[in-house]
């Protein structure tokens, strides 16, 4: 079964975003391929659509990329009981969680800077306003938000990868949690979208294509 779909960007294809089958071709002739959310996947989905490739990407792509991370950069060893097992370290790795996914910043950046994608990630100060971005940069592939989400009706919050993509001159936000992209009307919106991300705790990665 396919993760994603792609999103044309008549009103039709997005009431069926969520359906497993590819629309037909609009006038438009524009698709947008747009990856749903599963366990804590995210980063998964965020490259794959900012990539606007379901291959770009795998599960186990990452998981790779998460342990050779841990075996470059071993976590301190703690002492522990004997009649402790350490049941959370099987589970809760110091890059991905093994069962659900949850891959954090060294993962996306060894991902797009490796030899295959070959990409520049770049984090954008925090106190500098969004504006000062040069979202017309011709290297500007997209950019990747990390945001602080609640789940399970607030109950518990965890962090959320989201891609946000210029695709034939507008920018669209391909936030897997969304039921389809959503496009921005005009780059101020954009602009006032990340503030209000950073304004929220959210982090900004610029991602850039090497010359």
């Amino acid at each position: 079964m396919e993760r994603g779909n792609r999103e044309s960007l008549s009103s039709s294809a997005a009431a069926s975003a969520s359906s497993q089958a590819q629309p037909q071709p609009q006038p438009q002739g524009l698709f947008l391929y747009h990856e749903r959310q599963r366990l804590q996947l995210c980063l998964l989905h965020a490259l794959n659509n900012l990539f606007q490739d379901k291959d770009a990407f795998t599960r186990a792509d990452l998981d790779t990329i998460a342990r050779q991370l841990q075996l470059h950069h071993p976590p301190q060893q703690k002492d522990h009981k004997w009649w402790i097992l350490p049941l959370p370290s099987l589970v809760f790795k110091p890059h991905h969680n093994a069962l659900t996914g949850n891959y954090d910043v060294n993962v996306l950046i060894a991902a797009l800077e490796g030899s295959t994608h070959q990409k520049t990630v770049v984090w954008h100060d925090r106190r500098t306003p969004a504006a000062s971005i040069d979202l017309a940069a011709c290297h500007l592939m997209g950019i990747m938000l990390n945001t602080s989400v609640p789940r399970l009706r607030g109950f518990w919050t965890s962090r959320h990868w989201t891609a946000l993509r210029n695709i034939r001159g507008v920018w669209y936000n391909l936030d897997s949690d969304l039921p389809a992209p959503q496009p921005f009307r005009h780059e101020t919106h954009l602009v006032s979208f990340l503030d209000n991300t950073v304004a929220q705790g959210g982090e900004i990665f610029l991602i850039f294509n090497q010359d």
